[in-house]
């Protein structure tokens, strides 16, 4: 797998382009984006193993962003979007609801 294909592939898929993209890096620092293009256009196995990719690395649009994600070694980007914040309010009684939810713990 190359990782600037790979992102390309992940960018597209949810509407965007490397264009798009704002900043790349990881929490505590940024890079230049043409260090990360010349970088990222590498082979590396991203099946499953050890991860090679560096694990914190964040790919960041206005509204969105790409994080790294691993299982057992193998490993991936995953789209995150900024959530639209809601109009309604609820009553919450807990937010100890494990695998339902908050959204599912309100319908009983």
């Amino acid at each position: 797998m190359n990782l600037l294909e790979e992102t390309t592939k992940k960018l597209e898929e949810n509407g965007h382009s490397l264009s798009d993209i704002v900043w790349v890096g990881c929490p505590d620092f940024k890079m230049n984006l043409e260090q990360f293009f010349i970088l990222a256009n590498k082979a590396y196995d991203n099946g499953y193993g050890g991860e090679e990719t560096a694990t914190d690395l964040l790919v960041v649009g206005e509204d969105w962003w790409l994080e790294r994600h691993e299982y057992d070694g193998a490993e991936w980007w995953e789209y995150k979007k900024i959530p639209t914040e809601p109009d309604t309010i609820e009553l919450t009684e807990s937010l100890f609801t494990g695998w339902m939810g908050l959204r599912k713990a309100g319908d009983h």
